[in-house]
């Protein structure tokens, strides 16, 4: 009886060893693959990427079309608590900026999810947006500035602007201008890419 309680105890324990840690990635359209073929958003491909690398992570994604910082920071305690990530990339402001919210509400909000994040000993890794020139120059300044403030005052992981390298090529984005198409998301993961490595546990060494 006693045997039998040991091996199944020590069945559990390696069970919990084994289990891959999670990336969860937390965001509104643009990470959620919005107007694209399933499978095909940079999230997709950053799990064929990490498993390619030979890194032992599961990638939840928790991205919602519409989502705003506010929205985010109401809906991110119960993701946390579900997923219990190691890494949360964190992917929103964009929307608060096409209704016009003030820099300063964006940064707290931002501000605030990390501070939810940090409860449960994960990393964050901020992925920066920016807005048009049309906006004008002081408020595109201003947003540009909510994700370079809170990566150094809050010292957490930053990929500058996730649009880096084509923001300004209009063959890259979907008929409404606003979401990146198929063809654009490996761009992302690229710039998403050499900012989370670093967080990541260094992959296993296989042996044949």
């Amino acid at each position: 009886m006693l045997r039998t309680f040991l091996f199944v105890l020590l069945c559990a324990t390696v069970g919990i060893a084994r289990a891959a840690p999670t990336i969860l990635v937390f965001g509104d359209s643009i990470s959620a693959g919005y107007g694209l073929p399933q499978g095909t958003g940079w999230v997709d491909l950053l799990r064929e990427r990490l498993k390619a690398e030979h890194y032992d992570y599961k990638v939840a994604n928790a991205s919602l079309s519409g989502e705003t910082t506010t929205g985010g920071k109401n809906r991110l305690p119960a993701a946390l608590a579900q997923h219990k990530p190691q890494i949360v990339i964190l992917e929103l402001g964009a929307n608060d900026a096409l209704r016009g919210a003030r820099a300063a509400d964006i940064s707290a909000n931002l501000s605030a999810m990390i501070a939810e994040v940090r409860k449960y000993q994960s990393s964050v890794l901020l992925l920066g947006m920016r807005v048009p020139p049309n906006y004008g120059s002081e408020y595109e300044q201003k947003f540009r500035s909510v994700y370079e403030d809170i990566a150094k005052s809050k010292r957490v992981a930053l990929a500058p602007f996730l649009f880096e390298g084509f923001a300004e090529n209009r063959a890259m984005f979907q008929p409404d201008g606003i979401h990146p198409t198929a063809a654009a998301q490996r761009p992302m993961l690229d710039t998403v890419w050499p900012h989370l490595q670093p967080l990541l546990v260094r992959p296993a060494v296989t042996t044949r």
